[in-house]
């Protein structure tokens, strides 16, 4: 019996890595890696060793015949990925079990140089994993910096609290706290003056701010962003316990991405569910009291091409409490033809919503596409969203409103800065003229890619860094380093 991959899956790749047979695609060399929303196991290759889903960081890999309820559906997805594929037409089929060899450090400097004095600033995954290749194949001392006083990042305060098995990846990140060529420093707000104290500075610092819509009333009391929200029922130390306010009945989510899936999965969830979570205790609280009933999520475009992933949606429909508004035909033509992510959803209920009436009882999401915010309409606060369509406007009642319409980088004092995309320009993670100041990660090439995307990312990072100090690249901070250059000399 194969085993499959599912929803949960980071694309670390840690199980690529493990696998004998070569039947975990696509690999960190080919094309597709990256690309993919998830990678995934041949059934026709496997041979049920579990090496895999031994390794997993977030357990995402079961025997494909243990899987039961929603996750059913993995098996065919892993199967469907191979369907016309010839992705191991240059690979044997025959068990190809890795041969012992003594370990092997690509990362290590030449034996002359003394020990680099590295700070990494990001405690999420783009940190931790240049982090980790520091410490593991090279002997660099890494100071681990985080403005927060709880170290995690994205894995800490960005993944939902209803996805356990993806907030596991932070227990491997975890384990280097306590290495012992680690220092870590919480609370510290840290900008380019680090590189002073050190040989090299790696900002991993993500991407926290929110893309702005420039629809009018978008700043009315009552419109918040998504990051906002999600860092609410995270528990972030810089968000207030009350800043969420549930009193209204509807609530607009403007996006289609897998954290306005979140957002509107955790407001319309069963409390006593989400009780046996992480969520923090005092969202719990106002979510048991919450008058929600109703999350609209207002796409501009059509279902063929929304930006939730398949294991997202496929997640939330299982849950019954989904509902496609089919107020533009091409919606329902989109989904019957299986244009693109449409074909996701089938299957789904359909509605013509009537928003002159309250919402139902229950508990409910809507999606909506084909219809884009165009005012925010209150006085004091949201009342409703004004929403543009192709058979004119429509007003939608709704008391909250979540800008769920992306993410984008903050400047970092002392740094470039580029307005536009949102990131610090940079060549393969250098910072043209800052020597020896490095980025990774969202603030590196921007909001895209999940928690494995970034281990490509701060690799690229740390090779950049490690070339400039083999070829003395790096600015003469310290008498150490002026040493250690002048004994190569």
């Amino acid at each position: 019996m194969a085993f499959a991959i599912t929803q949960t899956c980071c694309a670390d790749a840690t199980c690529v890595s493990v696998c004998p047979v070569n039947c975990i695609h696509p690999t960190p060399d080919e094309p597709d890696f990256g690309r993919t929303e998830m990678l995934y196991i041949d059934p026709a290759t496997c041979i049920d060793c579990g090496a895999c889903a031994d390794a997993c960081p977030v357990d995402a890999i079961f025997p494909a015949g243990d899987l039961t309820g929603p996750l059913r559906v993995y098996e065919e997805l892993n199967a469907e990925y191979y369907a016309g594929r010839d992705v191991l037409a240059e690979v044997s089929a025959a068990p190809n079990f890795h041969r012992w060899a003594p370990p092997s450090f690509e990362r290590v400097l030449p034996s002359d140089f003394a020990p680099l004095d590295v700070a990494v600033v990001g405690t999420g995954p783009a940190g931790m994993y240049a982090a980790e290749d520091l410490l593991l194949h090279t002997n660099a001392r890494v100071t681990l910096v985080d403005r927060l006083p709880v170290a995690g990042g994205l894995i800490r305060y960005g993944v939902a609290p209803d996805h356990p098995s993806t907030k596991k990846i932070g227990e491997t990140f975890a384990r280097f706290h306590d290495h012992p060529r680690l220092r870590l420093r919480l609370g510290v707000p840290a900008g380019a003056e680090l590189a002073e104290k050190h040989d090299a500075v790696i900002f991993a610092v993500g991407a926290t701010g929110a893309r702005r819509l420039g629809v009018p009333g978008e700043d009315l009391p009552g419109s918040l962003p998504a990051a906002t929200v999600v860092g609410w029922y995270n528990g972030h130390p810089a968000i207030e316990p009350d800043a969420v306010d549930l009193s209204a009945e509807r609530v607009v989510v403007v996006g289609t991405g897998n954290v306005a899936l979140d957002i509107a999965r955790i407001l319309t969830a069963d409390p006593e569910e989400l009780a046996r979570t992480s969520i923090a205790p005092e969202a719990l609280a106002r979510l048991r009291s919450a008058k929600v009933r109703e999350v609209v999520l207002l796409a501009r475009r059509g279902p063929e091409t929304a930006a939730y992933t398949r294991s997202e949606l496929l997640a939330l429909a299982a849950r019954g409490t989904l509902v496609v508004d089919t107020h533009d035909p091409r919606t329902a033509s989109a989904i019957d033809e299986g244009a693109g992510n449409a074909g996701w959803l089938q299957g789904v209920p359909r509605e013509r919503v009537d928003w002159a009436e309250p919402p139902p009882d229950g508990r409910r999401i809507v999606l909506r596409f084909h219809s884009a915010p165009a005012e925010f309409r209150g006085d004091t606060e949201i009342r409703a969203v004004l929403a543009s369509d192709a058979a004119g406007e429509v007003e939608i009642p709704a008391g909250r409103v979540v800008r769920a319409a992306g993410f984008r980088g903050t400047p970092v004092p002392g740094l470039p800065f580029d307005e536009e995309t949102g990131t610090v320009p940079n060549t393969a993670g250098r910072v043209p003229g800052h020597p020896g100041v490095y980025v990774a990660g969202w603030i590196k090439r921007g909001p895209s890619g999940g928690i494995g995307a970034n281990k490509a990312c701060a690799r690229e990072t740390v090779g950049a860094l490690l070339e400039d100090a083999v070829a003395g690249r790096l600015p003469l901070r310290r008498r150490g380093m002026a040493a250690r250059l002048r004994g190569r000399a």
